[in-house]
């Protein structure tokens, strides 16, 4: 198993990612690429902790993540900004030193790739032009004496942002090509996850597939809201103005899933963070986040988190990550 090392600029100390991830153990796989050597790295990871897991220790300085999480929770923080993952999304941390705080929650299983770009590489590859550079990252680029690190917001993982999720782990090349590829997907992933929409140069498909990613986010955050008695399809097509059959349509192709399927998720996820922190005991969870049948709840948590709700709930309640 070979890890990512990082020379720091004034030659003195020597970083590297290997004492983090043998002590969490489970799988580590460095995909393509060498963050010292090329300026990044693809990696594979896939563990559950025991106890909860200082994810920090592993962040290069001078370094970019784009995590794409499949599952597990987790948090990053750069100062009050923080960056909270579940399972099918995504975000992405930087930092010129030490100064992101991260924390793996104990208990689950976090399978995510990220994809590491030094500070150095990324300023090379925007040319100088920050247009539509995603704000956080353009202050950091910009002001990195006076702000040392930052964070993004999440974002639900699309279809085709899973497609690709599958596809880093199994290329659809043969092996003498897939330095290039790899290559070309780590650009491929910074330029649509660093990079916001500067309005008056959408094209018409641009402009719809931005909609329908905007009505995605909405509904999300109706479903969100409304855990205990979601709101009719009907209604939901009304507030994010277009018909429900629409709406499912583009739903199912943004996020890979059925709305049906991702509240399900959504209710689950919320369900572990109430046991997780001790809010509410196992019935008291259930009910909250709309399960009328225990039993029902225990089966779902059980095919979803791997052990009984309230196992779960024993658990050890995390540390945030300002701890």
């Amino acid at each position: 198993m070979r890890f990512g090392s990082y020379q720091c600029s004034n030659g003195e100390n020597t970083f590297t990612e290997q004492a983090a991830w043998e002590s969490v153990g489970g799988e580590w796989r460095q995909l393509s690429g060498n963050f010292r050597e090329c300026g990044y790295s693809i990696e594979w990871h896939d563990f559950e902790a025991d106890t909860d897991f200082d994810w920090s220790r592993s962040f290069h300085p001078e370094g970019l993540e784009i995590c794409l999480n499949a599952s597990g929770s987790a948090e990053v923080r750069a100062g009050t900004n923080a960056l909270r993952l579940d399972g099918l999304t995504g975000g992405f941390y930087a930092q010129r030193r030490s100064r992101l705080k991260a924390v793996r929650h104990s208990g689950e299983r976090h399978r995510f790739i990220t994809i590491e770009l030094s500070l150095p590489f990324l300023e090379s590859q925007t040319l100088q032009d920050t247009t539509g550079l995603h704000p956080s990252l353009n202050r950091l680029l910009k002001h990195g004496s006076s702000i040392n690190a930052s964070v993004s917001e999440s974002f639900r993982l699309s279809s085709a942002q899973q497609e690709i999720l599958a596809s880093l782990q199994q290329p659809p090349v043969n092996s003498a090509g897939r330095r290039m590829w790899y290559k070309a997907k780590a650009l491929e992933i910074a330029s649509t996850v660093l990079y916001q929409p500067v309005k008056g140069e959408e094209f018409f498909c641009q402009r719809v597939k931005r909609l329908n990613r905007e009505r995605t986010q909405r509904v999300l955050a109706l479903l969100k809201e409304n855990l205990q008695q979601p709101l009719p399809l009907e209604e939901l097509g009304r507030r994010v103005g277009c018909s429900h059959f629409y709406l499912s349509r583009i739903f199912a192709q943004e996020m890979g899933q059925t709305m049906t399927a991702c509240l399900r998720q959504l209710r689950l996820e919320r369900a572990a963070e109430l046991l997780r922190t001790g809010q509410c005991n196992v019935t008291e969870a259930a009910f909250e986040v709309g399960y009328n049948s225990l039993s029902h709840f225990t089966v779902a948590f059980r095919e979803t988190f791997g052990c009984c709700p309230g196992l779960y709930s024993l658990k050890k309640v995390p540390q945030t990550a300002n701890d």
